[in-house]
């Protein structure tokens, strides 16, 4: 028995280099553990639209859903800052694209 290596494509804080980023300037794929996805705004239904969103442009990427492990919902009251604290607490092999690169990998070796 042989085991294969594969070679993740990562950018220097360990997440696939081609996964969607969310769009807002505000939020942000932070460091691990659990890979929190923060998206930030003084209006909490439109930071929950902005995640539902990278979501699901997330789960196509990745061709199967995103692993949540939590949802932290905090507040900022900073002045200046957003005051919603939204954080998707993700998988860090659903980030780094593993799921995606294994599939990649098994079609190719099975010619498909």
């Amino acid at each position: 028995m042989s085991e294969e290596t594969i070679q993740l494509d990562l950018d220097e804080s360990g997440v696939a280099v081609d996964l969607p980023m969310p769009a807002n300037q505000r939020d942000q794929v932070q460091g691990v553990p659990y890979r929190p996805v923060g998206f930030r705004d003084d209006d909490l239904p439109t930071a929950l639209e902005r995640a539902a969103a990278w979501l699901r442009d997330t789960q196509e990427w990745l061709g199967e859903p995103v692993d949540v492990i939590a949802i932290h919902l905090d507040y900022d009251d900073t002045q200046g800052a957003p005051y919603y604290d939204l954080k998707l607490l993700c998988n860090d092999e659903d980030l780094a694209g593993v799921p995606r690169v294994i599939r990649n990998h098994e079609s190719t070796a099975t010619g498909q």
